[in-house]
């Protein structure tokens, strides 16, 4: 293997795991709905329908064990859990906001780059 490969390479082998953590689906959507304030788990569960309540438990979890979202308990009849985002977590926002942007922007043409895909496999 060539050493101008080895150096990306080693990196993305090194990055891996914490972009395993982060970069799934209802992490990204999770923490940019925390980014404009902190929620309840049925208001956050409401925006991001259809999530399943233990998609979210389980997304919520991780996100809390990587610092990247503080969970909250506060007193009250029944008891309810608030979610704020952390300052690690803030630190990803110009990073999702600029995917979000890029999907908005290039959706239709990956709608169209599938459609024709799957047109020339049937």
């Amino acid at each position: 293997m060539s050493t101008t490969l080895e150096s990306p390479l080693a990196e993305i082998n090194a990055t891996r795991p914490v972009l395993e953590q982060i970069a799934n689906k209802w992490s990204v959507l999770i923490l940019t709905v925390l980014c404009s304030e902190p929620s309840r788990f049925n208001a956050i569960k409401r925006r991001l329908d259809p999530i399943t309540h233990k998609a979210l438990t389980e997304a919520l979890r991780r996100l809390e064990r990587n610092g990247l979202v503080h969970r909250r308990v506060i007193a009250s009849s029944p008891v309810a859990v608030e979610y704020s985002i952390t300052t690690l977590g803030r630190s990803l926002q110009d990073p999702f906001v600029a995917l979000v942007s890029w999907a908005a922007t290039h959706g239709g043409s990956i709608e169209k780059a599938q459609a024709m895909f799957d047109e020339r496999k049937a």
